[in-house]
């Protein structure tokens, strides 16, 4: 395949970013998720933190009742992130190197979002 084949982030990933506040409660994160049809949300915090579908299975099978955490209770902190240029094999080979399903993607500022669906749904083609 040329360089030319190649297919980038940009021209894959989920935009407008679905995003959500750290102080919300993760039951209004959940509520977010289902009603945007999405499985991760970009917290905006600094250092850079993501909420996903994940996060709070993990919090449920925890016994923690999510009406009353936060989303900075559970949220992924200092997430990895990818690149609009980056092409989707790069992006294959960072969610296996890091062992994520969802990459929020960044310019300057946050631009996307690129999850495994998205990736394995390119890779079938």
């Amino acid at each position: 395949m040329s360089s030319s084949d190649r297919v980038t982030v940009e021209e894959v990933m989920s935009s407008p970013l679905e995003m959500i506040s750290a102080d919300a409660t993760v039951e209004e994160a959940v509520q977010q998720m289902r009603g945007k049809e999405v499985n991760a949300l970009v917290v905006r915090t600094t250092p850079r933190a993501i909420i996903s579908s994940t996060d709070v299975l993990a919090a449920v099978a925890d016994g923690r009742n999510v009406s009353e955490l936060q989303v900075s209770d559970i949220m992924t902190t200092d997430v990895e992130t990818a690149s609009p240029d980056n092409y989707m094999e790069e992006v294959a080979a960072m969610m296996t190197t890091y062992g994520v399903k969802h990459l929020p993607v960044v310019d300057d500022d946050y631009v996307g979002m690129i999850s495994s669906t998205d990736v394995a749904a390119y890779l079938s083609k």
